[in-house]
């Protein structure tokens, strides 16, 4: 599903400060697993998932998804390759305030083709009672705790039924209960949709929510935290 071969991002901050944020990782995800990518702030986790989901371009290296090479790929090739295959689900939830739990879930369905916009309102209402909220269909962001907002949001990434999500510290901004049980859901989502889903976070615990823990220091994949 994921391949990246020798791959390099490096930032140029100024003349002076180069800053190597991913350094030479190869890495093959498989399809249909669960992958939890764990590492401290600077690691490099995020702009790994960033460069494979086609957002940031790398410096060197090749990054594949499911055989295609994304950075090969025309600009308007790679939002449809994002929009139909790929689901997000960000560090904070990024929901529309002034739309529904509903209507947030099905955005993502206006940009896509006539067959993604064909029965979305039913497909959110499934999606949002399967993260258990059937009794906030028609909540606003505003009247949602964190963890319900980051249940939309989770829905939302599923409404194109994509074959990878792609989950940036979905639960740094949650208290400790509410973290375990968004990481249950996750696994729950991984097992019920048979979706490959690759989550960073910089919680070592959480790596035992996947079914595979990789961990990233310095921009590189290391089996410890003193490689």
């Amino acid at each position: 599903m994921i391949l990246l071969r020798d791959v390099s991002k490096i930032y140029a901050v100024s003349k002076e400060l180069i800053v190597p944020a991913v350094q030479g990782v190869d890495l093959e995800i498989e399809r249909g697993e669960f992958a939890v990518i764990t590492g401290r702030s600077g690691s490099g986790k995020t702009t790994m998932l960033h460069l494979i989901a086609g957002l940031t371009q790398p410096t060197s290296g090749e990054v594949y998804l499911d055989g295609i090479e994304v950075w090969r790929l025309p600009d308007a090739e790679q939002s449809l390759l994002r929009n139909r295959r790929i689901g997000f689900v960000f560090q904070f939830p990024s929901l529309m305030p002034s739309l529904t739990a509903v209507e947030n879930v099905v955005l993502p369905t206006m940009f896509g083709d006539d067959e993604a916009k064909k029965d979305a309102e039913a497909r959110a209402v499934q999606l949002l009672e399967d993260v258990g909220l059937a009794d906030k269909l028609q909540a606003y962001p505003r009247q949602l705790s964190g963890g319900q907002q980051q249940r939309v949001v989770i829905a939302r990434s599923l409404i194109n039924q994509p074959e990878l999500i792609l989950a940036d510290e979905p639960t740094s901004d949650l208290d400790e209960l509410t973290e375990q049980e968004i990481m249950s859901l996750f696994r729950e989502v991984h097992a019920s949709k048979s979706v490959t889903i690759l989550l960073v976070t910089h919680s070592l615990h959480l790596g035992a929510f996947g079914t595979r823990a990789i961990r990233m220091k310095g921009g590189r994949i290391v089996e410890s935290d003193d490689d």
